[in-house]
């Protein structure tokens, strides 16, 4: 690993890194939705780590300033993370029949998953359907960054959650951003499950009604 991937993995994510830094912050919802998109892809992997990194180390270098950049980029990048595995809790209460037995047993723990900030919760159903569940967790938790942004949320902890929900921002809005990123994503999970190769366009209509 060191050897022959450690010099590939590292100039990816310096590379991955120094983009973000150019994001300047009258792009912050651009880089919430890049971010959002971040966290969701691999979900505790190396492109959400390099996300994760991102939003505290920024966070650890601002000190006390709880309204800069940094807290607002750390409250999108939270936001994100919670949106997949809450987002694959609530389609597998939704439409229950669309989901096998584990996981539906696995949305009843991705509940508390998702509000630890924890997103791996979402891995399960990313590993049983990869081609419908990530772009529909991307999608959403783009949604959720680029609202947290756009709304100005801010956090000063790396992590938790819910947990800490006391050191959130404009937490009104910041519910609202997760809830909008949850639902949105739920609701591509249930569409992308309903359509089928080779259906016809009223079976698509169908579907997505």
């Amino acid at each position: 690993m060191v050897l022959v991937l450690g010099g590939p993995i590292k100039a990816l994510n310096d590379g991955l890194t120094n983009w973000l830094s150019g994001f300047d912050q009258s792009q912050l919802a651009v880089l919430g939705i890049v971010l959002g998109l971040m966290m969701a892809f691999d979900m505790g992997g190396p492109v959400n780590k390099v996300a994760y990194v991102f939003a505290t180390t920024g966070l650890a270098n601002a000190g006390d300033s709880v309204s800069s950049t940094p807290a607002i980029i750390m409250a999108a990048v939270m936001a994100a993370g919670m949106v997949p595995p809450i987002a694959m809790a609530l389609a597998t209460v939704l439409r229950k029949s669309l989901f096998s037995e584990s996981e539906v047993e696995n949305g009843k723990a991705a509940w508390l998953l998702g509000a630890s900030f924890i997103s791996e919760g979402a891995i399960p159903f990313a590993a049983a359907d990869p081609l419908r569940v990530i772009p529909s967790i991307m999608i959403g938790s783009g949604v959720s960054g680029a609202l947290v942004a756009a709304f100005g949320c801010t956090l000063r902890a790396p992590h938790g959650g819910l947990w800490v929900f006391g050191l959130v921002g404009n937490w009104p809005m910041y519910l609202v951003a997760v809830a909008i990123g949850t639902v949105v994503t739920a609701l591509l999970v249930i569409v992308a499950k309903n359509i089928k190769p080779g259906v016809s366009d009223e079976e698509l209509e169908e579907a997505v009604a």
